[in-house]
């Protein structure tokens, strides 16, 4: 697979190059334990994780103290590295910890770059599924095949939407999509927003995730010609939620799931 990237803007050709390189070396790190009989851990917050995830933040945090070491890192698993440069690496070695465990395909492994907080490069890698999209601000989405851009359907009936599960869902919001004949689909995690950016779903939504779940999409999404908000509607990665779309039918997507 190649991922060389074609046409992106020269101050951030190096950062994203690297970002690629990074997030495809955490993918066939990853790889080597998918589908194995591997321990599972659970954190405080009950969520799981595994040497995988450890090892795969592990790899990544030591390429970019490498190359970049006045840069931040901020990663689910490990302790934030405060930088002095005013540029953060965000990091999730594996999105779909539960996916990966359960020997699911459509997790990921998720790279960042963040300035003023703002992703100005993403990466998602599915390394299950052979895909990977990326971007850097200013110079569209990618994948390895040619331009990612979103879909051009433009109604909430029949408009594809993405979630993890329904547990964090505000109360009602179920029935609405269904009364808005929306077709729901639980291909979640990044691999939703990779749907999105693809042009293969309309909306991706995350009522409740935290920023290394949401800084890759971000950008990605936005590049690819869509929209990415957190709940309220404000365009930060940070606010703890993230709904990412075509663009064409977000502001309908929040009335109807945030109201």
């Amino acid at each position: 697979m190649t991922t060389e990237p074609s046409t992106h803007s020269d101050e951030l050709r190096t950062e994203l190059d690297f970002a690629i390189e990074v997030a495809r070396a955490a993918g066939e790190f990853t790889q080597r334990f998918f589908r194995t009989d591997l321990a599972i851990e659970h954190k405080s917050d009950g969520t799981p994780v595994t040497q995988a995830d450890r090892g795969a933040e592990a790899l990544m945090r030591a390429e970019i103290a490498a190359r970049f070491p006045s840069d931040g890192i901020i990663g689910e698993e490990h302790d934030t590295v405060e930088g002095t440069s005013g540029r953060t690496w965000v990091l999730d070695p594996i999105d779909g910890t539960k996916s990966f465990t359960h020997g699911v395909p459509l997790y990921a492994n998720l790279v960042a770059l963040v300035v003023d907080d703002e992703a100005v490069i993403g990466v998602i890698n599915s390394p299950a599924t052979n895909e990977m999209v990326w971007a850097a601000k200013g110079g569209g989405a990618h994948t390895p095949e040619g331009p990612a851009r979103v879909s051009s359907h433009g109604e909430l009936r029949r408009a594809w939407l993405m979630t993890s599960g329904f547990g964090v869902w505000p109360v009602g919001a179920t029935e609405r999509v269904n009364d808005a004949e929306i077709k729901l689909r639980t291909w979640g995690d990044a691999y939703g927003y990779l749907m999105v950016a693809t042009g293969r779903a309309e909306a991706m939504v995350d009522p409740v995730a935290s920023v290394w779940d949401l800084s890759a999409p971000s950008v990605i999404v936005r590049e690819a010609g869509g929209t990415f908000t957190a709940k309220d509607g404000s365009p930060s990665a940070s606010a703890g939620s993230g709904l990412g779309s075509n663009g064409l039918v977000h502001d309908d997507l929040l009335r109807v799931l945030f109201p």
